[in-house]
């Protein structure tokens, strides 16, 4: 399984930072473990005095670069790719570890998959399902199982649905891509 993690890089060295743990990925073999690395950029045009155009890259998270990492089912990198990614020159840590030893928490899938569509990596996915309709659950705890849609959050690309447990309809919430239409 992957996740996302975001490395803390200091000011003005975000690429640097890529660029350096993209050096390591391939130096010290972990091209199966860490698989993407960003230091996404966006295009400011102003106009100067002179009324030209000026375009200028600029960063569109100053100091986070965003590494996609392999992770076990608890959702942590093994302890080689941590104190790899940690100890990566210029970067000053990586976010969601509180110290201590304490190994970093991944950026929430549904932040990342915003993420992920602002830089326009990911499309952001349609939705034709409607509340009160009936959908398979693809997986996790209620793998297989047939619920009802009872709210859905465009936002978060978020559903809420009713799942059938000990007699009684348990609300549960699901991502888009973890249900699916019945037949489909």
């Amino acid at each position: 399984m992957r996740r996302w993690f975001i490395l803390s890089a200091y000011s003005g060295f975000e690429n640097k930072v890529k660029e350096n743990v993209e050096r390591r990925i391939h130096t010290l073999n972990m091209e199966d473990k860490v698989f993407q690395v960003l230091a996404p950029d966006k295009e400011e045009i102003s106009i100067d005095k002179n009324g030209k155009e000026k375009h200028k890259l600029s960063k569109l998270f100053p100091s986070y670069v965003f590494v996609e990492v392999e992770v076990d089912e608890t959702g942590n990198m093994d302890d080689e790719t941590w104190f790899n990614l940690r100890n990566t020159p210029n970067v000053a840590g990586i976010l969601g570890s509180s110290g201590n030893g304490t190994k970093p928490v991944p950026v929430p899938v549904e932040e990342m998959n915003q993420v992920l569509e602002t830089i326009g990596m990911k499309e952001k996915p349609t939705f034709d399902f409607r509340v009160g309709e009936k959908v398979v659950v693809l997986n996790g705890l209620y793998r297989d199982q047939i619920a009802e849609i009872s709210a859905i959050n465009m936002e978060k690309q978020i559903v809420t649905v009713l799942v059938e447990m000990f007699g009684r309809a348990t609300p549960t919430e699901l991502n888009f891509n973890e249900i699916k239409k019945i037949g489909a």
